[in-house]
């Protein structure tokens, strides 16, 4: 007999899904998680679940949304680069898991919904006490329910037998089941894997930093290779812009800053979502741009964004000035000198955008006009714009709609299943909406759960 039916590796949002799952359905259940407590990054984010056609949206109003719809928009933005059957079964799931932990205790308001994507569809479900709330929740259904917890525990390896997962390897000691769940998170605390596997996200140095767990260092993928497993696309995850000012998770720049190329012209809409603003950074030269603004944007900033963005604000610009992470000069002409960009381009670029500032339109990337401040009253400020803030690595093992693991030929490994971070196939060029990462960590950690707690029933019948 195995030592248990299902073992889960890893307690973030995926892990604690899938376990819970497995529990419900009568499994003896381990869970192994490498950090001292259970949560990983889902615990660390803002909670945000992306779903169509929830009860959420139908209180307020919403009565049209379907997952059709949210399946068409995740693949139209992300020009049907992911894997069309992994984002079918995740925007077909979404609802009913977004259900699920709204029946479990998670706190789901019409007040935090709001259009999380690019689209104006509101989809965006924040749980009212952020992503700590739905790992908190999750984690405490599962303590009644039987299942054991290893913490401060780090799986070494997968036990494979004639091509079958049979357990997992801790400090050189098998532990048998009949189905193992590997929900290790992702890698971006991990610069080595980054630069191999996310390369966009190490092309600054240690500029780059990472927002999930500092246990998220990719073993999980490593151990599924090592057991015939195979990776999607390279170069997939989500990066947000930065000036390097301090190490805080700032979603948004200012809206009101004008953003220029090395050539001095400015090129886009300075308050699109940042979930495309890095794949429009990518396409300039250097992959770097430059947020300039004058003396009455800095003193009017406190008051002028409807975006918080504190490291913008005042006197703490002034701060980075003294460090040297802001530029500032008594003319644009000495700021180019400074910031190493063409003098006249600058200057005609404020000259054009204060006009427009002026008129309250802008009519070259139609950015709102309450959003235009005038660039023309010294001292100048410029910083160093870059995509270096890793938040999701969308790089993986390769998993099938049923959370099944695939080998290099495409065919399942037998009693191996994956989900969230640590999985690929659901991510293109751009990052789909705020909450897409939640919800593709329960979704499939349930998928996983549901199929290894009936993988272990079949093992127990076929025994039998």
């Amino acid at each position: 007999m195995n030592d248990y039916d299902v073992i889960v590796v890893g307690a973030g949002g995926a892990g604690l899904a899938a376990a819970l799952t497995a529990a419900d359905a009568g499994k003896r259940v381990l869970v192994v998680e490498a950090a001292d407590r259970a949560g990983g990054s889902t615990a660390l984010s803002g909670g945000v679940f992306y779903a169509a056609g929830t009860s959420v949206q139908r209180e307020a109003g919403i009565a049209d949304d379907t997952p059709d719809d949210m399946f068409r928009y995740y693949m139209t933005l992300n020009q049907y680069k992911p894997d069309p059957a992994i984002v079918r079964r995740l925007c077909q799931e979404a609802t009913p898991a977004f259900e699920w932990l709204r029946e479990l205790g998670v706190t789901f308001t019409v007040d935090d919904l709001y259009a999380s994507g690019v689209d104006k569809v509101r989809r965006g479900h924040r749980a009212a006490g952020h992503g700590a709330e739905i790992a908190e929740v999750l984690e405490g259904h599962l303590s009644t329910n039987g299942a054991d917890v290893a913490l401060s525990t780090r799986v070494q390896e997968l036990l494979i037998e004639d091509g079958r997962c049979r357990g997992i390897v801790v400090d050189g000691a098998a532990i048998t089941a009949d189905a193992v769940v590997l929900a290790t998170g992702g890698f971006g605390a991990n610069p080595a894997m980054l630069a191999e596997l996310y390369p966009d996200a190490a092309l600054h140095g240690d500029l780059h930093w990472y927002i999930g767990s500092d246990h998220c260092v990719g073993d999980g993928i490593d151990i599924a290779l090592a057991a015939g497993g195979e990776l999607t696309p390279r170069n997939r995850g989500l990066l947000l812009l930065t000036p390097g000012f301090a190490r805080d998770l700032e979603s948004y720049l200012p809206g009101w800053l004008m953003m220029v190329n090395r050539q001095g012209h400015r090129f886009v809409d300075e308050t699109i979502e940042y979930s495309v603003l890095a794949t429009v950074l990518r396409e300039q030269d250097g992959r770097e741009c430059y947020a300039i603004l004058d003396e009455g944007a800095r003193m009017a900033s406190a008051t002028t964004d409807y975006r918080p963005a504190p490291n913008w604000h005042g006197e703490r610009l002034l701060d980075h000035v003294a460090a040297g992470t802001l530029q500032q000069a008594d003319t644009l002409e000495e700021l180019a000198a400074k910031i190493g960009l063409p003098p006249d381009a600058l200057a005609a670029a404020a000259h054009r955008y204060s006009a427009m500032a002026d008129a309250g339109e802008d009519r070259d990337f139609f950015k709102p006009g309450t959003m235009l401040r005038p660039v023309r009253s010294g001292p100048f400020y410029a910083a160093r714009i870059v995509a270096a803030i890793v938040c999701w690595t969308g790089v993986g093992i390769r998993i099938d709609p049923d959370a099944r693991v695939l080998a290099t030929d495409g065919t399942p490994i037998p009693g191996l299943y994956a989900a969230g971070e640590t999985t690929g196939g659901m991510h293109g060029d751009c990052y789909a909406a705020g909450g897409a990462s939640i919800a593709n960590a329960i979704v499939f950690g349930r998928i996983a759960g549901a199929g290894a707690a009936g993988l272990a029933g079949e093992t127990k019948g076929e025994d039998a």
